[in-house]
Formats: structure tokens, C-alpha cells, sequence
């Protein structure tokens, strides 16, 4: 037995051998794609290259150096592709002598928010070094520099700092020190790169009790991705690392830092300084300082993912992309919550007016290009109403009243740890048409047609829905002032979605289908001219988000399909007094709402484009806790129209809020008029017509509801026969 397990052994040590050392040594595998290209810089251009930096769009590359007193910049042809740039020799910055230095070393720099000002980092010796603040009179255009006299600052001396970097608004300095033991600093600035009073929040020592020594001597270069999860060290006297660390709280280097390892670029480089990445993060730029003409200057690597030289970010760290998929979700349960509610206000305006008994026939026509869904449609509402007029002779048979309701709203939700904060502005027109027979019971149609937009972050990320909703309603008599509410209706979505990291972005459109219902159960207890009714709701529905993928640049990423619960209980209660005055009727109402979201949590898988390498977002949009109030008014007039006037605060647990303000308007017409709805791919068209007293008056409104742009119209034609 024992000489058959070192056979074993020796048949399989290899493989073992092999195994132990990917595992060893897995950092080496790093998500660092190809090296790409160099861009050799001549004797007497910049001797000993340290710093690199880019303008925004690409087309600008800036190097600083040490054992020169300038900034050079390149321009290049193609944004971010080094083998394009040209010098230009005669468009510099000229670094002047502050305070008597002499020799003048602009080891690195940095831009503000628009170019209109550089920062730039002078090292003498450890007692000396400051960062000194240029005006730029034209936008990253070096040659126009010129140092803001009193500027510099030293931060107290003793440090020798290598690199700078701010966070995205300019109210974080990082410093790299190499001072002692090696740090990054991290100060705060008392306004947008002011570097007049900072403070020391926090400093980062590295992992372990060597804290940053694997730099070692002559560290350069530090940087961050572009959401400060990601920060990146350069440098090193004896080899030609990248280090990478990742940080739990962006830009915050007094949380919990992660080292993932190095990549090593000693197979161009032979001494590794400044570090720079392409706006969308799918390129890195390293600088070799070696005054050696053959290594000297600046070289470009391709990586798999954005910001990825070890690993892959993953978007469930990124807030903005947490936020941008919370947002599809809570888009898809927000409509369910305006389909219901524009339809439940409309059916308790119908109990609120329940004696009013002066509707006459109309004539709604709803048509559709798409003839099945036309035929489906006019099917279900010719099943739906089918048996439904009563034999009373109180005017009640076959009577179709038609109403329409407008809804404005605004809303936000704030910051938290894990995603970015969201503000909300949503649309919608519904028009519908409803009637009831002798015995109370009241059926209805409902269209509605809505338009969410959804500010996520503050760099530019974005969610356009839009939605085309269906939906048939019921109320039902359960004694003598109990009433049971019911609807169900199908919701069409198409969306536009905006994915930036602030430089950058890429773009997706994904469609939808939605399935969705309401049960609601009120009971009017009546005293004089006050009604209080308490009453007990459900919402519920299941949303279908198809898969897309996202166009533009390499960094884009691959959205599976995605199914959606919804499940919302509600309490509450409404207050209503009558105010009869002579030629109208004003109803004012209170509604107070306590809901409980019982939805199941849903999840988003996605993957980069690039390289396949998926994740998969959880438990997004857990249960909440909402307060619903709102305050309205009803004008009822003697000649059969109405108008309805509500303000809604839906106010979430977690400080979120939404405000709501709807105008409903409703007509009850003659004999002699009529109004037709129809619907031709995407463009709806609603005409109105009447005849009075011999005249003829047609009104047509046009809209295309699914455009970026919207078309609309509005044409009036008056005309008679003698």
C-alpha cells in the first residue's frame, strides 16, 4: 500500500506542482488584456518622463518630468491612442521659480473639474516639496498656464510626495508620500480644489505589517478609477509593478481597503513612473522615467474590463450601477402604483357622485393598427360590458360616461452605502370611459399613457421609460355603503437607458410586459354632510424585462431578462364633506394610506461584453414601509361636467418621497357628440366631435408617445350645412 501512494505521488506531482503554483501566484494572472503600443519621447524633450495625464475627450496627452522645469503635451488623432499624438514643441507649460527654488522638478500634476487650472507637484527634497496652483486663461491648453501667486502649499513640510489625485467634485486631495514607511493621505478640502485649508481625515499604510514597502524606493504614480472603488500605485527601483486596491466606501481610504495583487510591465518598461486610464477605463497608460532613449516615454495597454489590471470590477460595488438596476425595478412597481390609484381615484369619485344620474349616451370608439390586438381589445370590452345594462328605465341602460386624468410627479431618493441617489419626475394621461346599471354596479375601461424619468447619481446615468397601459375596472355594492374594487390590466414597456461614468457612456434600450391588478374593499360611514371611510387594498403584478445589451464603448455589459413581483397591502382611510352651492357641488377629501411592500425580492445577472465574466445583483428593492397623504377637491357642475383636483405625498421609510398632483376631468356629452381613440404603431390620435346648433366642431390631438422627441398635435375644424 505504501509503495503503491508514492507511485501515485510521483505519477501526479506535477500537476500538483502545477496547481500549487497557479494558486501562488494567481495575481500574476492579471486582467490586463495586450500591450498595445509606445510612444518614445526624444533627448531634450522631457529627460526622465514621471507624470501622465489626458484631458477628458482623449484628444490631449500632458507629461511631466523630473530634471525639467515644463509640462509637454501631445495632441492625438484618435482620443486615447498613443500612436497618434504628435508633440507640440511649442505649447508648454514653463513652471516658475516659486520662492527662489531653482531646478524646478513638476514630478507630477493634476486638472481641475474644467481645465481652468493645474495643480502641480514640485519636488526638491523632503523639506521643500509643494504643490503649486497655474490658471489655465484656455481650458486644458497648458501653454496658456500662469502660477497663482501665494498658491503653494506645503502641507507642513516633511513629506515627499510623488503623486496627487482628487476625488470626482474636487472636495478630496490624495497625497502619495514616500516618506518613512510609505502612506497615501487623504486631506479635506474646505471647498472644490482649495487647497487653502485641509484637513487630514485619514491616512492608508497598505496591507500588513510591510504596509506600502512593495513599492519600495522611487514610487511614482497613483490613481483611481473613475468611481474611487479602485486605486492604483506605480513604481518601484527594482521591478515594474501596478498594485491595486479596492476600496468598500469610494474615495474614502478609512474604510476597509482590499490589496488584489500587481501586474508587472517589466517586459517594456524598464523603470515604471506616472499611471493614467482612458475615460471608459478600458485602456492603461504607464510611463518609463529611465533616461534611456530606447524605453523613455509613455506605453498603452488594452484590459479585458473598466479599471480591471487584476481583477474585473464587480457593478453590485458600483453605486451608480446599483442604483441604475434598483431603478428598473422600482420604475416597473411605480407604474403598477399609478395605474391603480388613477383608476381607484376614479372609482371612488364614482361613489363619491354616485346620485348623479344626468349621463346620456356617448360614443367612445377604441382602434388599433395592429388588428389583433385591435380585435383582442374590442372582444374583451364587448365581453366585459356584454349583459351588463339593466331593464330599469332610470336612464341607467347603456349609458358611457368618459373621463380623463393627468398625474405630475416628482420625487427622490436619497444617497445610501450601497447605491447612488435617484431623482424621479413622472407623467401620465389616462383616459377612460365607465357605466354603471341600475343595481350600483360600475364597469369601466382605462388607458393610460406614461413616462418615467429617473436621475440616478450625479454623472449622468439615466432611466427613460415609457408605457402603454390597459385596464378594466369594477365596483361592486356589498350592503348599503360597503363597496368592493377591482381592476386588472396588461402595461407595454420600452426604455431608454443611460449608463455614464461621467466621461463616458454607454446606452440600451429593453422592453417590457406587465400583468397587474388592484382588490380594494371600502365602507362609508355616514354622519350629516361628513363621510369616513375606512379601507383595506392590495396591489399585485408580475413585470417581464427582456434582455438587452449595452452599446458604446468596450467597458459595455450584457442584461439578462429579468422578472419582477409585486405585492403591496394598504390600510387607511379617506374624509369627504359636500358643500352644495347653486349651479355646482364642491366635495373636499382627505386620504390617509399606511402600506407595507411584501414583494418578493427580484435579481439582475449581467455580464461584460468583453470577456463573459458575469455577476449577478440580489435582493433588489427589499421590502418598505409607506405613508400615503393626500388632499383633493370635487367640482361637480349642473351641466354634467366634473373636475377633480389632488395632491398626494407618498412619503417612504427610509426618506425616500414622491409627490403627486392630478387633475381629473370628466364630461358627460349629448346625443349629438362623440369621441374616437385610435391607436397606429406607436402614435395615438383622440378626436372629439360635436354638432350645436347647426355647426359642426371637430377637435383632432395627435401624440407619438414612444419618441425620444415627441410628435403632438392639435388641429380644430368648424363647419355647417344649409
Amino acid at each position: 500500500m505504501r509503495l503503491l501512494i508514492i507511485n501515485i505521488l510521483k505519477k501526479y506531482l506535477g500537476i500538483i506542482a502545477l496547481i500549487i503554483f497557479i494558486f501562488s501566484n494567481s495575481t500574476s494572472f492579471a486582467a490586463v488584456k495586450q500591450y498595445v503600443d509606445n510612444l518614445l519621447i526624444a533627448n531634450g524633450i522631457q529627460q526622465q518622463p514621471t507624470g501622465i495625464v489626458f484631458n477628458p475627450d482623449g484628444t490631449r496627452m500632458y507629461i511631466s518630468g523630473i530634471d525639467s522645469d515644463r509640462v509637454i503635451q501631445y495632441s492625438l488623432t484618435t482620443p486615447f491612442d498613443i500612436s497618434t499624438g504628435t508633440l507640440l514643441s511649442d505649447q508648454h507649460c514653463a513652471i516658475d521659480d516659486i520662492d527662489g527654488h531653482g531646478g524646478l522638478d513638476p514630478i507630477n500634476f493634476r486638472f481641475n473639474g474644467d481645465g481652468t487650472k493645474m495643480f502641480i507637484l514640485d519636488t526638491i527634497n523632503g523639506n521643500t516639496e509643494s504643490i503649486d496652483t497655474y490658471s489655465l486663461t484656455t481650458p486644458y491648453d497648458i501653454s496658456t498656464c500662469s502660477y497663482i501667486v501665494g498658491s503653494t502649499q506645503t502641507f507642513g513640510g516633511g513629506m515627499e510626495m510623488r503623486d496627487i489625485q482628487f476625488n470626482q467634485d474636487g472636495t478630496m486631495l490624495f497625497i502619495f508620500n514616500q516618506t518613512g514607511n510609505y502612506d497615501i493621505k487623504q486631506y479635506s478640502l474646505g471647498s472644490a480644489y482649495d487647497l487653502s485649508s485641509p484637513t487630514l481625515i485619514a491616512s492608508y499604510g497598505g496591507p500588513g505589517s510591510g504596509g506600502l514597502k512593495a513599492i519600495q524606493a522611487f514610487a511614482q504614480g497613483m490613481t483611481f478609477s473613475f468611481d474611487g472603488s479602485r486605486m492604483f500605485l506605480s513604481g518601484n527601483k527594482d521591478t515594474n509593478d501596478v498594485q491595486e486596491f479596492l476600496l468598500s466606501t469610494p474615495f474614502d481610504l478609512s474604510d476597509t481597503i482590499t490589496y488584489t495583487g500587481k501586474y508587472d510591465a517589466s517586459d517594456q518598461i524598464d523603470r515604471i513612473s506616472g499611471i493614467a486610464f482612458s475615460s471608459d477605463g478600458m485602456k492603461m497608460f504607464l510611463t518609463d522615467w529611465r533616461s534611456l532613449a530606447s524605453t523613455r516615454g509613455m506605453y498603452e495597454y488594452d484590459l479585458t474590463c473598466p479599471f480591471g489590471v487584476i481583477t474585473c470590477p464587480d457593478p453590485s460595488t458600483n453605486k451608480d450601477d446599483v442604483a441604475l438596476v434598483q431603478t428598473q425595478s422600482e420604475a416597473a412597481k411605480r407604474l403598477i402604483q399609478h395605474n391603480t390609484s388613477t383608476v381607484l381615484n376614479r372609482m371612488e369619485w364614482l361613489r363619491r357622485n354616485k346620485e348623479k344620474k344626468n349621463l346620456t349616451n356617448q360614443n367612445l370608439k377604441v382602434q388599433f393598427s395592429n388588428q389583433s390586438l385591435n380585435s383582442l381589445v374590442n372582444s374583451l370590452a364587448s365581453t366585459y360590458f356584454a349583459n351588463y345594462n339593466s331593464s330599469n328605465t332610470e336612464n341607467f341602460d347603456n349609458v358611457l360616461n368618459f373621463w380623463s386624468e393627468g398625474t405630475i410627479s416628482i420625487g427622490k431618493t436619497g444617497d445610501t452605502k450601497f447605491s447612488s441617489s435617484k431623482k424621479v419626475s413622472t407623467t401620465g394621461f389616462t383616459i377612460g370611459a365607465d357605466k354603471r346599471n341600475a343595481d350600483n354596479l360600475m364597469r369601466g375601461i382605462a388607458i393610460r399613457f406614461g413616462n418615467d424619468d429617473v436621475d440616478v447619481g450625479s454623472v449622468g446615468s439615466a432611466l427613460d421609460m415609457r408605457s402603454l397601459s390597459f385596464t378594466f375596472y369594477e365596483t361592486k355594492p356589498k350592503g348599503n355603503n360597503k363597496f368592493l374594487d377591482n381592476l386588472a390590466g396588461l402595461s407595454l414597456l420600452k426604455s431608454d437607458i443611460v449608463n455614464s461614468n461621467g466621461s463616458s457612456s454607454n446606452t440600451g434600450e429593453r422592453d417590457g410586459v406587465q400583468l397587474f391588478g388592484a382588490i380594494n374593499l371600502r365602507n362609508t360611514l355616514i354622519k350629516e354632510n361628513m363621510n369616513f371611510t375606512p379601507k383595506f387594498k392590495i396591489n399585485y403584478g408580475l413585470t417581464h424585462l427582456s434582455e438587452y445589451t449595452e452599446q458604446g464603448n468596450e467597458s459595455r455589459m450584457k442584461y439578462e431578462d429579468q422578472i419582477i413581483g409585486n405585492f403591496v397591502t394598504s390600510v387607511g382611510s379617506s374624509i369627504q364633506s359636500t358643500i352644495n352651492l347653486e349651479t355646482r357641488e364642491m366635495i373636499p377629501f382627505f386620504d390617509f394610506e399606511y402600506s407595507a411592500d411584501m414583494s418578493p425580492s427580484t435579481k439582475q445577472k449581467l455580464s461584460y461584453v468583453s470577456n463573459g465574466e458575469s455577476f449577478t445583483f440580489n435582493n433588489i428593492n427589499n421590502a418598505t414601509q409607506n405613508v400615503h397623504l393626500g388632499i383633493g377637491l370635487d367640482i361637480v357642475a349642473d351641466d354634467g361636467s366634473s373636475l377633480m383636483t389632488k395632491y398626494t405625498r407618498n412619503q417612504a421609510q427610509h426618506g425616500g418621497y414622491e409627490d403627486s398632483f392630478i387633475i381629473s376631468f370628466d364630461y358627460s356629452a349629448s346625443e349629438t357628440s362623440s369621441y374616437n381613440f385610435s391607436l397606429q404603431d406607436t402614435s395615438t390620435e383622440f378626436a372629439y366631435k360635436k354638432e350645436l346648433q347647426g355647426l359642426n366642431i371637430d377637435v383632432t390631438s395627435n401624440f407619438d408617445f414612444f419618441k425620444d422627441e415627441p410628435e403632438y398635435g392639435l388641429y380644430l375644424k368648424a363647419y355647417s350645412h344649409y
